[in-house]
């Protein structure tokens, strides 16, 4: 009888030992789960950012409000009867930025 306890024995330790140890065992499968889930929070935010940007590229193609916008700010242009004024700071506030 004691033979066959410990032979069960061994038996249910050899099945357990991939459950546990093994190529798809918990602590790996947990493993994959967190990385499923921090690959879904960086999905969600390119998903987010490709939204933003398709909206942006609309706006370019169907309005000429979005490229006056850009060209005025990103670019510094005027239009043909705008007078420009350039502010200047203080002298004091210019000494102190580097």
């Amino acid at each position: 009888m004691r033979g066959l306890t410990w032979v069960l024995a061994i038996l249910i330790v050899l099945l357990q030992y991939p459950l546990w140890l093994g190529k798809g065992s918990w602590p790996k499968v947990w493993d994959l789960k967190r990385q499923i889930d921090g690959q879904r929070v960086a999905n969600d935010a390119q998903a987010g950012r490709n939204a933003r940007l398709a909206a942006e590229v609309d706006d370019l193609k169907t309005g000429y409000g979005a490229i006056e916008a850009r060209a005025r700010y990103e670019l510094g242009m005027i239009r043909q009867d705008e007078i420009f004024f350039q502010v200047m700071e203080p002298a004091a506030a210019q000494e102190t930025q580097p």
